[in-house]
């Protein structure tokens, strides 16, 4: 069983960059796993925001696309999502999500404002 982390999340200002960290907090390999960033404004559903696969395949919202990077550090054991030229309507709560077969794994989320 998976215990999801992220970090990395803070105030920025627009044009700011941030960069996402997802780990098991037992130090688990995700190699193996389809994991994807998500994020959800108060008011708002939840969207997608990047996906990895385990063979190396990435997708990006619309709103992320030439912004965002997800990347794999199998040595660390960790997914990151690089955010840059961030605008304020990236505000909101970023959450990570790990699969494997029949099994997802959420993390807590960790914040992220984009503000003057």
């Amino acid at each position: 069983q998976l215990h999801l982390v992220e970090s990395g999340g803070g105030l920025v200002q627009p044009g700011g960059s941030l960069r996402l960290s997802c780990a098991d907090s037992k130090a688990t390999s995700l190699s193996f796993y389809t994991v994807k960033w998500y994020r959800q404004s108060p008011g708002e559903q939840r969207e997608l925001v990047a996906g990895s696969g385990s063979g190396g395949s990435t997708d990006y919202a619309h709103s992320a696309r030439d912004r965002f990077t997800i990347t794999r550090d199998p040595a660390k054991k960790t997914v990151y999502l690089q955010m840059d030229n961030l605008k304020p309507e990236d505000t909101a709560s970023y959450c990570c999500k790990a699969v494997l077969g029949g099994l997802t794994y959420w993390g807590q989320g960790t914040q992220v404002t984009v503000s003057p």
